[in-house]
């Protein structure tokens, strides 16, 4: 007899609260498989670490993109979190559940129990905005810097409403982020929903725990093997085994399970145990690009570039916890639509009063900002048409998958980035920022047109880090690699249960509708399993 009821692949959003949840009752036994280490880390723990976990192997699986050349850079940089916690480790811990169409589409694609009206009581459950939740809400209003009062007044003068909380009635509007930190510290999916459940005696978390395939009998899936210190360990599961890796390692761990596009399996030598043709299909992913201003104002470069700003930051966390070291590099933002007539908002601003126009693009040094004061502005469309895929290089599980975004590959993708350049600069030419902006440095006042603004886009532009969608759900087995209650289709006693499965990318950061398939996900497991 198996010592576990359920296996969880992958600790990190979705997998940190399905380990929570599974285990509350003491009924069943969970096993958590996580191919990185702990989450208690000096910059996994403090907020300003953020940028220092980028490229960090410890913490980071650091996936690169295949070349398209479309782009004006040979690859793209995709971090993503290989630690308790996952990519809400590493991520910029800005909270957004998304809009409420978003999930009443996901309905609509041929996902009943999807809907807002559906969702919305499982974001309540675990977020402290809605029921009191375990997971610890941060409004840092008080705390941002001031030149983000200047960025809100020139939304206001543009004609965008003020938004006290883009998860609450509406998501339009300009205000500032709220973030997932708790008492100066990081908040996590492993910090909020894995610490806890770890006390309790049916849940065994194995951490540097690389799952190599989903072992089956037949076309039952009875378990999982995995390779730790350079052995291999064979594990199963009386009931169910459940994929929470994420939108690369899920559909990888499938395909070279034997589960996926048969030409692809067949091209390796692997067993087909299902035919299943849309894994690690209709990846997407939102692009973003950084506009950069000298300030005439003081920005928190004058503060974090002496040293002395440096040891003043960093007295003040020790002491008090707060200040720049406890915030997001993100402070203020919106959601705007860039035609009236648009029913709901179609790009995610953000506004920064920092600016590192020297670092690596996707890599947030917040302690080493530019020696002049400056600020940037961003832009990302929320609903990208264009879809890429990934697929396995080999039968070695340790080495990364081919990813390929497809990025701007439609004309609306392509509209969408030339609307989001113009918005920057309507922004910019309010009478609030213009008053404050000395110079723009990127891209310059000479890129105005709009074939500049997009080969603009296509040299500086980089991921926000939001994959999606490579196990989408949906009622069509050709179309889609999971059903309504996540359970893999040809395949029986597995699930996946992550952002992989989104129907279509939410509008806005994913950390949080990533915690909301584990809590909905885990809901359904139980429903099945009683």
């Amino acid at each position: 007899m198996s010592p576990y009821d359920f296996i969880i692949v992958g600790a990190g959003s979705a997998g940190c609260v399905l380990a929570n949840r599974l285990t509350q009752s003491g009924r069943h036994r969970v096993l958590l498989l996580e191919a990185g280490g702990s989450d208690r880390r000096l910059w996994t723990r403090i907020p300003i670490g953020y940028g220092r976990t980028f490229f960090d192997k410890r913490v980071n699986w650091m996936y690169m993109t295949q070349a398209d050349e479309r782009l004006a850079r040979p690859a793209d940089f995709w971090p993503r979190g290989k630690v308790l916690g996952g990519s809400s480790s590493i991520n910029a811990m800005v909270y957004i559940r998304g809009q409420a169409e978003d999930f009443d589409d996901w309905e609509a694609l041929g996902n009943p129990g999807w809907g807002w009206r559906d969702v919305q009581p499982y974001f309540e459950k675990f977020d402290n905005g809605g029921s009191g939740g375990e997971l610890n809400i941060t409004d840092i209003s008080n705390q941002a810097h001031p030149l983000c009062g200047t960025f809100l007044q020139a939304g206001k003068e543009a004609g965008i409403p003020f938004n006290p909380d883009f998860n609450g009635e509406t998501q339009e509007g300009v205000g500032i982020y709220k973030i997932t930190t708790r008492k100066g510290f990081r908040e996590s999916s492993a910090t909020a929903f894995l610490r806890p459940a770890m006390k309790r005696p049916n849940l065994k978390v194995e951490t540097h725990a690389h799952v190599t395939r989903v072992l089956f009998e037949g076309t039952k899936a009875i378990g999982v093997q995995y390779r730790k210190n350079a052995s291999l360990h064979h594990v199963f599961a009386a009931r169910e085994t459940i994929l929470s890796g994420g939108a690369i390692n899920s559909p990888q761990v499938l395909q070279l399970s034997g589960v996926g596009p048969a030409s692809l399996l067949k091209s390796h030598g692997i067993d087909i145990i299902s035919e299943a043709p849309a894994v690690g299909q209709n990846l997407q992913d939102h692009l973003a690009v950084n506009n950069y201003y000298l300030s005439r104002k003081p920005t928190l470069n004058d503060e974090l570039y002496p040293l002395t700003g440096k040891i003043w930051a960093g007295m003040k966390y020790v002491l008090q916890r707060r200040g720049p070291l406890s915030l997001s590099v993100n402070q203020g933002g919106g959601f705007v639509r860039t035609n009236p007539h648009m029913t709901r908002p179609d790009i995610q601003v953000y506004f920064s009063p920092v600016s590192y126009t020297t670092a690596p693009p996707g890599e947030r040094p917040l302690m080493n900002p530019d020696p002049y004061s400056a600020f940037l502005l961003s832009f990302s469309p929320l609903r990208p048409t264009s879809r890429g895929h990934l697929e396995i290089r080999s039968t070695d599980p340790l080495e990364p998958p081919r990813i390929y975004p497809n990025y701007l590959s439609t004309t609306e993708d392509i509209q969408s980035v030339v609307s989001g350049a113009k918005l920057l600069r309507t922004l910019a030419a309010t009478p609030a920022l213009a008053a404050v902006i000395k110079e723009e440095l990127k891209p310059g006042v000479d890129i105005v047109s709009d074939e500049a603004l997009l080969e603009d886009f296509k040299e500086r532009m980089s991921t926000v880090f939001h994959p999606v969608s490579t196990c989408k759900m949906g009622s069509d087995p050709r179309s889609s690699v999971v059903d309504q209650r996540l359970k893999v289709y040809g395949v029986q006693g597995l699930r996946v249960v992550d952002a992989s499965v989104f129907p279509a990318v939410t509008s806005g950061n994913t950390n949080a509708p990533s915690m909301m398939v584990g809590e909905k996900g885990s809901d359904l497991i139980l429903q099945d399993n009683t």
